[in-house]
């Protein structure tokens, strides 16, 4: 069934309903579905460092000669590796249990508002055939229509309740996400000593990374392994 045909039933203008109030009916008659994406998890940027070139490759005084790589870095060489965000988002374990949280709860919001919209649409499609029929009084139409103006906007205000919430809780798991990799890495580099774990990722802030410095194998194992001991 179409939105203008659920939500806003053709009402003679006897029962005192206006254009205005019709176009309110389209509103609650709109999918849900834009509500729920997660790309926003993938953004995810673990630490964020600022490597001043002139540290890196002046520190010397000769210009001309690169740096050390990270892993093979002469003492005092600042020592900088990175981790790579998308494969981390895509081979975390954790990072797919929270979509998957996510996604129930709003698969469960989602069918809650669209339970409730056809109920109301069906409700509107009966008061349009009653209007129609002119089996309905005028003074019974109004007092009908104001009841499906009052459960509209309810269906209304349900709805951004509904989406705020899961905003809420995105946010909520990214910053868990957040938490979670960065004590980890701190844990991490006890052994390495890094100067910098920067975080790449594709159309990020850092435009080109020399593989040799990429970490993000290492540190997604490790992850999943800290992961599945704490879920036991």
């Amino acid at each position: 069934m179409q939105e203008e045909n659920l939500s806003n039933p053709d009402i003679p203008k006897e029962t005192g309903m206006t254009e205005h109030a019709q176009e309110q009916n389209d509103t609650p008659s709109r999918t849900c579905k834009s509500w729920f994406t997660f790309q926003n998890i993938t953004n995810l940027i673990l630490l964020i460092g600022l490597i001043v070139l002139y540290v890196l490759f002046f520190t010397s005084g000769k210009p001309s000669k690169p740096a050390m790589p990270a892993r093979i870095a002469a003492k005092g060489t600042i020592k900088v590796v990175f981790v790579n965000i998308d494969t981390l988002n895509e081979k975390y374990e954790f990072v797919g249990n929270l979509k998957n949280d996510l996604e129930a709860t709003g698969k469960k919001m989602q069918a809650e508002i669209t339970s409730e919209q056809n109920a109301f649409e069906k409700e509107a499609a009966d008061f349009q055939k009653q209007v129609n029929s002119n089996t309905i009084s005028e003074e019974r139409a109004k007092v009908v229509y104001q009841g499906l103006m009052e459960k509209q906007q309810l269906l209304v205000e349900k709805k951004e309740k509904y989406t705020q919430q899961v905003a809420d809780k995105e946010l909520e798991m990214n910053n868990r996400l957040l938490d979670t990799v960065t004590n980890f890495l701190k844990r991490y580099n006890r052994n390495f000593h890094y100067d910098y774990i920067l975080g790449y990722k594709t159309a990020g802030e850092i435009l080109l990374a020399n593989d040799t410095l990429d970490i993000t194998h290492e540190v997604i194992d490790a992850l999943n392994k800290d992961y599945k001991k704490k879920a036991k």
